[in-house]
């Protein structure tokens, strides 16, 4: 997930109205502004100045080029002086990759003694700017939209927020997922259209046959096992029987041998999320646990029972929130704590990730009562307390909707000594009776991605990126304005299919 030379590219719009000692001091201007911007610590990208756009013929270069280049994965642009938009339209229409409208100006403040008509002619971004967003809302594609002085940290973390979902949309057009077996049998939410994903948010979903991985597992060899053993007894706190003479040491053997056939078989494949299910475990002695959660905490994506959406969504949110303080997870909405405003325990068979633990994990074996195989080997942790999101993404039949809830998680009011999985505490906002009621009328999935180093403020750039459509529930939510949110939304998306 290295960002590496990923860049964000530049935009300058001016004109040659204005004689070309005004074209010099706005590339000037365009140049100190990318270079603060690519200093900042809170844009995680190199910010690249181009040069500055005069005419239709170089606008619509530029944008085409930027299509092309790999290492571009989004656009900024402003308006310094008055730049008259129909320059833009055709550039704008053959642009493939994200795009902020940064609405700034050089100076912070007003010249008020000095200021005259060449300052104005130079510094038009008041009006300059307004013309170029005219231009989004008449082809009804609006880009993300940041005010504010280049300079204020609240501007660049802005950026920054819509930088990594940029860098996300870049991932998922690069990203394949492998299912391991169909999803869950008779299962409604993890359905989806596989080929609509690919259309809409890049990514190709494939089927790979379970005994395909059985043999690289079978084949993983016993250095590459030991290595991985070694890093499982120096990272984790190891159970009694999983010990060097312990009762089940041998199944500790054998999650390492289907951690390394699992890495090998991705790697072959260049995939960078999968799934599996309990029910399609062919050749393999247990359903994989602690191999899963490893690669999860690798910047891998996950979903249980076939869920590829939830696979997108999780490596997406592993991208958005790389280098960010907190974890990131593949969860399941599992059950209630009804006291009070109301709380959730999450959790899994044994798929959460060690990024969202509180401690160092414990590694212990338990049996799982679903499946058919040997006692699965897994990481036990509780998740660490702050504020997060949980995130469901599900196809709609003419649409995909992505459903936020901003959650505060919690450390449970008592241990959990008898719970043999990982899982995570908490309270829903506003609070469970409307967070759930809002939750089920979107249609949000029982399968979601929970981080508390992201807030959902990426996630709905990254639902504007990928035009998507984006509900969130959080302190403000009150349920009839929900509802209507929703229906307004099915009118919207219905007569937008025809624009």
């Amino acid at each position: 997930m290295d960002f590496g030379d990923l860049e964000l590219w530049f935009v300058v719009g001016s004109q040659h109205l204005y004689g070309p000692e005004v074209l010099r001091e706005v590339e000037d201007h365009a140049r100190k502004i990318a270079e603060r911007l690519s200093a900042s610590s809170h844009i995680p990208l190199k910010v690249v100045c181009q040069p500055v756009m005069t005419g239709s013929d170089s606008i619509r270069r530029l944008f085409l080029d930027a299509n092309s280049a790999d290492h571009c994965v989004g656009v900024i642009t402003w308006m310094h002086t008055f730049s008259p938009a129909r320059m833009w339209v055709a550039g704008l229409q053959s642009l493939q990759k994200p795009l902020l409208h940064l609405h700034t100006q050089f100076n912070q403040d007003l010249p008020w003694s000095t200021i005259d008509m060449d300052f104005m002619n130079v510094n038009q971004s008041a009006h300059g700017d307004r013309e170029f967003g005219f231009v989004g809302a008449r082809r009804r594609c609006i880009p993300k939209i940041v005010v504010g002085f280049w300079q204020d940290i609240e501007v660049q973390a802005e950026i920054g927020v819509w930088a990594r979902a940029a860098c996300a949309w870049h991932d998922a057009h690069q990203l394949k997922i492998v299912r391991f077996g169909d999803n869950m049998r008779d299962v409604a939410v993890t359905e989806g259209d596989k080929l609509e994903a690919q259309l809409k948010l890049g990514c190709t979903v494939n089927g790979h046959g379970v005994g395909d991985l059985a043999q690289r597992v079978e084949s993983a060899a016993e250095a590459e096992v030991a290595s991985v053993i070694s890093d499982y007894e120096q990272s984790y706190v190891v159970a009694e029987s999983l010990q060097a003479s312990g009762s089940h040491r041998r199944s500790l053997r054998e999650a390492a041998r289907i951690e390394v056939g699992l890495r090998a078989f991705l790697a072959e494949v260049g995939a960078y999320a999968f799934t599996d299910t309990f029910e399609d475990l062919h050749g393999l002695t247990q359903l994989p646990g602690i191999a899963v959660q490893r690669l999860m905490a690798d910047g891998y994506g996950f979903g249980a029972e076939g869920d590829w959406k939830t696979a997108a969504l999780v490596r997406a949110m592993k991208v958005m929130s790389r280098g960010l303080k907190g974890g990131t997870s593949f969860m399941e909405d599992y059950t209630y704590h009804l006291r009070n405003a109301g709380q959730v325990l999450g959790a899994h068979m044994l798929e959460v990730c060690p990024t969202l633990a509180d401690a160092k994990p414990s590694l212990e074996i338990h049996p799982l009562a679903i499946g058919g195989k040997a006692d699965p080997v897994r990481l036990v942790f509780t998740a660490l307390s702050g504020p997060g999101v949980n995130a469901s993404l599900i196809d709609m039949g003419n649409r995909f909707r992505l459903v936020v809830n901003k959650i505060q998680v919690v450390r449970p009011e008592e241990p959990l000594p008898k719970l043999p999985v990982a899982g995570a505490v908490w309270q829903p906002k506003p609070d469970l009776r409307v967070a759930a009621t809002a939750w089920m009328t979107a249609g949000g999935a029982h399968h979601t991605c929970l981080s508390i180093a992201l807030s959902p403020a990426y996630l709905e750039d990254f639902a504007q990126i990928a035009g998507i459509e984006y509900v969130v529930i959080d302190e403000e939510t009150r349920l009839s304005q929900f509802q209507k949110e929703l229906r307004w939304n099915e009118l919207y998306y219905g007569l937008a299919s025809g624009f």
